[in-house]
């Protein structure tokens, strides 16, 4: 008998993530986790590259055979939490790099019916590839995972070693631009647009609450550089829509989460300040009165705001949340200086020119909305009403006297010299083979209708009848 080649684990796991059944399939990607535990655990113990791609083969066919929108929501959640099994920063970011590999390999043989969820899966890998880094508390400090890979504990390196788990966010916009944005990799133009659209979003649900400015603009700082070097100017209009654009549209947003934080510290040191006061009097009204009655009763020179409308309401609920902070005269200079450059194309030095501006402008306090006064807007949009009335009403009159016309049209006749109406509409030949309609009797013309003929016409009538 001959005896079986045993396959690695890896591709037993790879055939079992693609099978037909949906049974073996949650099946196997439950013991693909605990197998990525019981490997990872060991320094010595880890994957390879080649092993991590024909993993994330039987992964991508496994959501490839996925169908219901809920279970495929509930699988890309599933598979893109995988890369918390890893004990290890460095496999951490081999598990992400293979992915987004292993998209640009397959894009192109994704169907159009397939195409939602392979958006909704780069979406949540994204996700969970901020979440490692916001396990470590957004800084670039060395981690010593558990055993459970749940606790970061600092480490303490010896003299002359580097530290593995330093720069952990340059690692990571590091590997994003060399598999997708660099010109030289394979990423084809829908995971580039995807991915440049998705970025900022799926940023600001994992760390708007936390990030400050500076660390905002270290993460966008690989658009800097992308818009400034690219010379393909899809990559170039995606950027600048999708992240600079996107940026100045929020301003308003983010400058009043920072007034409502100044409020609320405001208010704060009031409410502490009132009830030192308070205190101090010793009068036993003001003590019987719960503090929240005092609250309400501020003076008027106070900073606490008054109810906010209707209207306001329904504005700030249309919002989804914070938003990101950024210090827009320290991004424009970093545009400035990548825009700048003599190998920068002229063509995306214009393109950034218009961004620089708009963010000086914010940096200045100028937003696009305040360029021109209310009154001056009011003015303007009347002026332009009153105008494209004006031209209208000839417009109108024009149509309606084309519209008679339109009936009857002069075409000359060349044998009497008299101008025939002619419909419109219709062929010289068709005009010469007019159908005409038969004369009534004029008797019978007379009765039907109501109407006094001319007395000459009467005694011809009559004269016929006798």
């Amino acid at each position: 008998m001959v005896s079986r080649v045993q396959l690695p684990p890896e591709i037993q796991l790879a055939q079992r993530l693609a099978g037909n059944e949906q049974v073996t399939r949650d099946r196997a990607v439950r013991k693909l986790r605990k197998y990525i535990v019981a490997r990872t655990q060991h320094a010595a113990g880890g994957f390879s590259h080649d092993e991590l791609l024909k993993v994330w083969k039987g992964l991508f066919y496994c959501m490839w055979m996925q169908d219901k929108p809920l279970l495929q929501e509930e699988l890309g959640r599933t598979i893109s939490q995988l890369v918390h099994a890893f004990q290890t920063t460095e496999a951490q970011h081999l598990f992400l790099q293979t992915f987004w590999q292993t998209m640009n390999r397959e894009w192109t043989g994704i169907d159009r019916l397939r195409l939602d969820k392979f958006y909704m899966l780069m979406r949540m890998v994204l996700n969970e590839s901020f979440k490692t880094v916001k396990v470590r508390g957004w800084e670039d400090r060395a981690c010593d995972w558990g055993r459970e890979g749940r606790e970061c504990r600092p480490v303490v390196a010896a003299r002359g070693t580097s530290l593995p788990f330093l720069r952990q966010i340059e690692q990571l916009l590091e590997l994003l631009t060399t598999e997708i944005l660099h010109p030289s990799s394979q990423a084809p133009h829908g995971v580039k647009s995807h991915f440049i659209e998705i970025f900022l979003e799926e940023l600001t649900k994992v760390g708007a609450e936390e990030l400050t400015a500076e660390q905002n603009l270290k993460f966008v700082d690989p658009f800097c550089r992308v818009a400034a070097r690219t010379k393909d100017s899809l990559v170039l209009h995606s950027i600048t829509r999708g992240v600079f654009e996107t940026i100045v549209e929020q301003a308003p947003f983010a400058i009043e989460d920072l007034m409502r934080e100044l409020d609320a510290q405001s208010e704060e040191e009031e409410e502490g300040a009132s009830d030192g006061d308070e205190s101090s009097e010793g009068s036993e009204d003001t003590r019987d009165l719960p503090s929240q009655k005092r609250s309400e009763k501020l003076p008027a020179g106070s900073i606490r705001r008054a109810e906010p409308d209707v209207g306001q309401e329904q504005w700030e609920d249309d919002r989804d949340g914070p938003v990101l902070q950024f210090d827009y005269g320290a991004l424009a200079n970093r545009l400035f200086e990548m825009a700048s450059r003599q190998s920068t194309p002229s063509h995306n030095r214009k393109r950034l020119y218009k961004v620089i501006r708009k963010l000086q402008d914010l940096a200045g306090g100028v937003f696009p909305e305040d360029e021109l006064p209310e009154k001056a807007c009011r003015s303007l949009l009347e002026g332009r009403r009153k105008k494209k009335n004006k031209k209208r009403l000839p417009k109108a009159r024009l149509q309606h006297k084309k519209g008679k016309g339109d009936q009857e049209d002069v075409s000359a006749d060349p044998s009497s010299g008299v101008q025939r109406a002619q419909p419109r509409g219709r062929s010289r030949g068709g005009a010469g083979k007019r159908k005409r309609t038969p004369r009534r009797p004029s008797g019978a013309r007379a009765e039907v209708a109501d109407v006094q003929e001319p007395e000459k016409k009467k005694k011809r009538i009559l004269g016929s009848k006798k």
